[in-house]
């Protein structure tokens, strides 16, 4: 069975597609975001300016114009024809300890600018440390820890906004 994709383009347009329509497409890749597209004889020029994996959704400029493009699977097609809708996950802004333990340092500043995945806190706990993690890009409004202190589960140690 060849998978389906429905793409709305600028909030008003919407095509679906298969795996086969896409694979049949003349495409040759210029470099990492930009694409050369053959189709009906036509030629085109494709760039991803930005992209947002989690959300599905692209800017792509397309010769001289942009386009703002969101891209849904079969299991988002099936959801949405259920009636049901994929809930946005919720912004976090506070780190909280994910168990009791003492911290062993603490890698940022207030007023820090984090990228998600950045290291933040090193909390031991059953005698393992374990590395907290920025859930998200963003800055650090306030810091509730310091090094040697201990903590209970679910205390606040950063807020971030």
């Amino acid at each position: 069975m060849d998978k389906k994709y429905k793409v709305k383009v600028n909030d008003s347009y919407e095509h679906q597609f298969t795996e086969k329509d896409i694979n049949s497409l003349d495409t040759q890749e210029v470099s990492p975001s930009k694409i050369h597209v053959l189709k009906d004889s036509s030629s085109f020029k494709a760039e991803i300016i930005k992209a947002d994996f989690l959300k599905k959704t692209y800017s792509i400029k397309i010769n001289a114009n942009i386009y703002e493009v969101q891209i849904s699977n079969e299991l988002d097609l099936l959801i949405e024809e259920m009636g049901l809708t994929i809930v946005s996950s919720k912004i976090v802004n506070d780190i909280k300890a994910p168990m009791p333990g003492l911290i062993l340092d603490v890698l940022v500043e207030q007023g820090a600018s984090v990228k998600e995945g950045d290291y933040l806190v090193v909390l031991e706990a059953m005698k393992m440390e374990n590395t907290l993690t920025a859930p998200r890009d963003g800055v650090v409004k306030a810091i509730s820890v310091k090094k040697g202190q201990t903590v209970d589960k679910n205390q606040l140690l950063i807020e971030m906004e």
